[in-house]
């Protein structure tokens, strides 16, 4: 277990040139295409990789790691079964929030807002283009739901792969995707004696407004 002596001793300073106001794009959606572009640059795997937190209609929150799809002007899109936790949750309670964290560039992305599903045809397209094991799987697991052992998985799935034999897979109806719909989106960037760059875009009606947030 780390105590706080060692937990001190991880620290590091960071070493980021900084975030200006005058460095961002216009829009969010511009300013996120340039750090996904930069990620890119320098090699990071899984630089989709994302946390989707969400919440029940009480308050009582979950997280989980998946990989964002698409995004944008209108938001961010994952795809999931709408019958899983995370399906339910934001089912019932319709806001969510997204973080892009690009740790060895120093940087993270925080967008919140209210979520809405995908149109069907969005969803069939990009069931399509997946791979057919994992076609095979959103049929084959009911996600988030017990499971008595690996072997019971497998078996699931391998008779399920012998269910549509020699046809194309389609997609399930519980399983499809949603849009994050962003209210604010806030790029973090690492500065030197923990004076980090918070800038963020947040929407006022129609309009986008920029702030910039103490660290």
């Amino acid at each position: 277990m780390l105590d706080p002596a060692a937990l001190a001793a991880l620290r590091r300073e960071y070493a980021g040139a900084g975030l200006a106001e005058n460095d961002l794009a216009q829009t969010w959606h511009e300013q996120l295409d340039a750090w996904f572009t930069d990620a890119d640059a320098a090699g990071l795997t899984e630089i989709n990789a994302v946390v989707l937190a969400t919440a029940t209609v009480d308050g009582r929150p979950s997280a989980r790691h998946v990989l964002l799809k698409g995004y944008d002007q209108r938001g961010l899109v994952v795809f999931t079964d709408y019958d899983s936790r995370k399906g339910r949750e934001l089912a019932d309670n319709p806001r969510a929030c997204i973080l892009v964290p690009w740790v060895p560039l120093e940087r993270q992305v925080i967008v919140e807002g209210t979520v809405e599903r995908v149109s069907d045809e969005e969803s069939d397209g990009y069931f399509r283009g997946r791979p057919r094991g994992a076609q095979i799987s959103a049929w084959a697991s009911h996600q988030s739901q017990p499971v008595a052992d690996r072997a019971e998985l497998e078996r699931t799935w391998a008779s399920t792969e012998e269910r549509f034999a020699g046809s194309d897979v389609p997609r399930k109806e519980s399983w499809g995707g949603f849009r994050l719909v962003p209210d604010v989106v806030e790029f973090w960037q690492g500065r030197r004696d923990r004076l980090h760059d918070r800038l963020r875009f947040r929407r006022d009606g129609q309009e986008w407004l920029l702030d910039r947030l103490s660290p």
